[in-house]
């Protein structure tokens, strides 16, 4: 491999991040380093469009240079950009790794470094893509966003809901209105119900809504209220009736008006209910 300026290869490896650019001032042939393009709008490419990760400010990389022993780290700058010996300051953040290897590569042979490089570019850390994981789940945190991820991956990587979890989560993006998925259909329902999540989501997951049940059940106390969850699956929740209670004799306090709803009758939040003897 040809060689102009530079004594050997392991000099240019060891000189290619930038740590102070009066230094780099000094390297650089006058003209090498390219223009500085506007920093596009970056994303994440999803499964119908390639799931390559799309850099952006606070990643780490590493880059290397086919056939060097070492590789070099350096952080994505707030405005996107890097700052790379010999070549100057490239824009980094809405490039994949491949699209920016390939740019460092046409700034070293253009510059005359090199006859016909080939540089890796790895992401080390993940730091620009993530959603915010919130609410009643086993670890809330910012989850980075590598690949493309389904919710369902997201609510694994979370550790799952906790106990007094509602059985919906709620999903926040930064443009649009939220939804509701329900949790039971993330793997039994179709694609649509487990959708892909976008970097910059806010995922929720609220605690559940109670009622309260007393009287003639096993276990009397307060529970959440799941959908759909009707009178007779309460009294279920409940631990069933004793021997002297009757599902005919249900009353419930709702809003601060007593009413009686027949088992198959739908429990909604807050609701008190008094299960009732038997006649005999």
């Amino acid at each position: 491999m040809a060689i102009r300026h530079v004594p050997n290869f392991a000099a240019v490896l060891s000189l290619l991040i930038v740590g102070n650019p009066l230094a780099a001032a000094a390297q650089v042939n006058s003209g090498a380093a390219p223009p500085i393009a506007p920093i596009p709008s970056p994303s994440v490419s999803q499964p119908d469009g390639g799931t390559e990760y799309v850099l952006g400010p606070e990643d780490v990389i590493d880059v290397e240079i086919v056939g060097q022993p070492d590789k070099t780290r350096a952080r994505v700058y707030t405005d996107g950009t890097i700052q790379l010996n010999l070549v100057g300051k490239l824009v980094a953040s809405g490039k994949t790794p491949k699209e920016l290897g390939g740019e460092i590569a046409r700034a070293l042979k253009g510059g005359g470094f090199y006859a016909n490089p080939a540089v890796n570019v790895e992401v080390s850390n993940y730091a620009s893509r993530y959603v915010t994981v919130l609410g009643a789940v086993a670890s809330p945190s910012l989850v980075p966003i590598n690949r493309a991820y389904r919710l369902s991956e997201i609510l694994a990587r979370v550790g799952g809901v906790q106990a007094n979890a509602a059985d919906f989560l709620i999903v926040r993006p930064e443009k649009g209105a939220e939804r509701r998925y329900m949790i039971a259909d993330l793997s039994a329902g179709d694609s649509s119900q487990d959708p892909y999540v976008t970097p910059g989501d806010k995922i929720f997951a609220p605690v559940a809504e109670v009622f309260y049940i007393s009287g003639q059940v096993v276990s009397p106390g307060t529970f959440p209220v799941r959908s759909d969850l009707t009178v007779r699956q309460a009294i279920a929740r409940a631990g069933g009736l004793t021997p002297s209670g009757s599902d005919k004799k249900v009353e419930v306090n709702r809003g601060g008006k007593k009413v009686k709803l027949a088992g198959d009758a739908k429990i909604e939040p807050g609701d008190v209910l008094i299960v009732g003897e038997r006649l005999f």
